[in-house]
């Protein structure tokens, strides 16, 4: 069964469409195949430093954490003064800088118009089934299958789990080449899912399914600690974008937007210096803990990652499409599973750990798949 795309690419299909149709040639429409796959190649070549190096920076930020964790004992003790919601003020900030960039790109006053179509409704059913039922299902069956033993770690990974990505996913997909509108909507989707369903399934996964540790998950914490870190900045994003929009449009696609850009992944930089600078030592001290989590999180990515991508492809999804449900479902919102740990069992719990080791094997694993990808596509001659 073949499933009809998202409204943007069905109108730039017939606009190739009717190019092929003028041209009346053969050849002209092998060249516009061409020019296709060598528009998803040349993606990676397109970025900015910043981007193409995202894997050194993220490196970079980590080693450096560590470091100065391990090596400067101020450092600790300093970043976990002042507390934002029961979270460090610097880790706070970095967790609200990141995150508002990504938000106000997503073309919230269109939504409307792209939920009018039927062929958006079975995309995001499938994302919907994908991301809040098979990929959390999937984390908890791997953390209990990996730490039977250790409800600490158990029960950060469950965090990382139900948090869906709304950040990273889109520099994932765009190097991939993949829908970055279409990813958009999801992440706008994801984003108001989570501030209703989080906070509930943390409930049912930890305490009932779970059995909760040594400290239960207080459904008012993890609620109040979602409606902050991500309610905070898509209320602002909407704002924003909606308020700027009206008074210079022009202005805010083309300047605002690209002014601001740059801030989200220099917010996640700093987000990952700073938590790995609270946790320097502990990742250090208990790498056996570490190498434990790893492990159920390298799985996860691997699996949920290949089964959503075999699956859209048997049922007919172009590449660009498959590829964004893919890497949406294999990429995870880490920054709010460390914040709701940190909140609900402090900085320097087993909890706060097995979050923070998230994105030290999300980074690696996923630009791997976005390689991995682009093979297959080529491989398989799949278009769009």
């Amino acid at each position: 069964m073949a499933v009809p795309s998202v409204p943007a690419d069905m109108e730039r299909a017939r606009e190739l469409e009717d190019e092929k149709q003028q041209n009346n040639d053969p050849e002209a429409a092998q060249n516009t195949t061409e020019d296709l796959n060598n528009k998803k190649k040349s993606v990676y070549n397109g970025l900015g430093w910043l981007d193409r190096l995202l894997v050194l920076w993220i490196l970079l930020a980590i080693v450096i954490g560590i470091l100065l964790g391990n090596f400067v004992d101020s450092v600790g003790p300093a970043l976990q003064k002042g507390k934002f919601v029961d979270v460090s003020v610097p880790i706070a900030v970095g967790l609200l800088v990141m995150m508002y960039p990504i938000l106000c790109k997503v073309q919230y006053e269109t939504l409307h118009q792209v939920f009018a179509h039927r062929q958006i409704w079975v995309q995001l059913g499938f994302s919907i089934i994908v991301n809040w039922i098979i990929a959390p299902l999937l984390m908890l069956g791997l953390a209990w299958a990996f730490l039977p033993d250790k409800p600490g770690l158990r029960n950060g990974l469950i965090f990382v789990g139900l948090a869906r990505c709304i950040a990273m996913v889109l520099i994932w997909t765009g190097l991939a080449g993949g829908d970055e509108q279409y990813c958009a909507i999801l992440v706008a989707v994801n984003s108001l899912l989570q501030m209703v369903l989080y906070a509930p399934l943390a409930i049912l996964f930890v305490n009932i399914i779970s059995h909760g540790g040594e400290t239960s998950v207080s459904y008012t914490v993890v609620a109040r600690s979602v409606g902050v870190f991500l309610g905070i900045p898509l209320a602002a994003a909407i704002l924003t974008r909606l308020l700027l929009r009206a008074i210079n449009k022009q202005w805010y696609d083309r300047t605002f937007i690209k002014w601001l850009s740059p801030w989200s992944l220099i917010g996640l930089l700093y987000t990952i210096l700073v938590l790995f600078a609270s946790q320097g030592k502990q990742v250090v001290h208990q790498i056996v803990s570490v190498l434990r989590v790893a492990a159920p999180l390298f799985f996860y990515f691997l699996i949920i990652f290949s089964a959503t991508l075999w699956v859209t492809a048997r049922l007919g999804f172009g590449y660009k499409l498959a590829a964004t449900q893919s890497f949406t479902a294999a990429s995870n919102n880490f920054e709010l599973a460390i914040a709701v740990a940190v909140a609900t069992f402090g900085a320097n719990s087993d909890e706060a750990l097995a979050s923070t080791v998230g994105p030290l094997i999300e980074v690696p694993v996923l630009v791997l798949l976005v390689y991995l990808v682009k093979w297959v596509a080529g491989r398989w001659g799949w278009k769009d």
